[in-house]
């Protein structure tokens, strides 16, 4: 009974596959749509888009270019092929633009940019397009359904250019580059006021202003000690139950220590 359930099944895959490439290979263009769009509805996107792939060209200006264009875009969509998808759902909504899919071709596409972008460890130019394409989407349709899961998607992206940033800056620390950690310190404290990263970037920005002025040569280090001291007074009026309060107040104390110095000489 096992086995003549096995050759049947066998049976059907092979008719499956044979018609699939018989209808692959045909010239007609409406048994490639047909097949296709059941294909695509069996979620077998990947053959669904080689027989539209086919016939798109066929298409166009015609009554069902629109359905096709929607399909072969998501095909790519549902494939991970987000590079192909964002182009393609761009495509058709500029093509399409009073279709009833234009609101969600526009979101997919912009979601596509977002699936592009790589750990914040990597280069973040794929991370700022897909800012600008989720935020022209979120222009463009005030109204949306998406609009929540774009603003989120938004948020997630923004903050992954913070942790960006603050790496880079934090880095600068860790290798005692002082001078460009507490620039990039500083350039991320402009760019991301509101940043959940703010207290610790100011926390480093002081321990490099710190390190840097007691460390400077004697030309320079009253200047540096008067601007740690600033940078060190800022921290504390604003984050004086920080888990970094008590090592803020030992700089401090160093500090102050070492401005009496040119205190007595004056």
């Amino acid at each position: 009974m096992k086995k003549s359930l096995y050759i049947l099944l066998a049976f059907i895959v092979l008719s499956s596959c044979s018609e699939y490439q018989k209808v692959l290979k045909a010239e007609e263009i409406a048994p490639k749509f047909k097949m296709g769009e059941d294909l695509y509805n069996e979620g077998k996107y990947a053959k669904a888009n080689r027989l539209f792939a086919q016939i798109v060209p066929n298409y166009r200006g015609k009554p069902q270019a629109e359905k096709l264009m929607y399909l072969y875009s998501n095909s790519f969509y549902k494939m991970n092929d987000y590079y192909v998808a964002g182009y393609q759902f761009e495509r058709f909504a500029t093509s399409y633009p009073k279709s009833e899919k234009v609101e969600e071709a526009s979101f997919l596409s912009a979601k596509s940019y977002y699936m592009l972008s790589p750990a914040y460890t990597k280069d973040q130019k794929e991370t700022k397009e897909a800012i600008e394409k989720l935020q022209n989407f979120i222009n463009l349709f005030p109204d949306s359904e998406y609009l929540k899961e774009a603003s989120d998607l938004v948020q997630e992206l923004d903050f992954k250019l913070e942790k960006k940033a603050y790496s880079i800056a934090k880095q600068y620390n860790r290798i005692s580059d002082y001078p460009a950690s507490i620039k990039s310190f500083d350039n991320f404290i402009f760019e991301f006021p509101g940043s959940s990263l703010r207290e610790d970037a100011l926390f480093y920005k002081l321990d490099s202003s710190f390190k840097l002025a007691v460390n400077s040569v004697e030309s320079k280090k009253e200047e540096r000690l008067k601007e740690a001291k600033i940078t060190c007074n800022t921290f504390i009026k604003t984050y004086k139950n920080s888990e970094h309060i008590e090592d803020v107040n030992n700089m401090a104390v160093e500090i102050d220590n070492e401005l009496k110095n040119y205190s007595n000489k004056s």
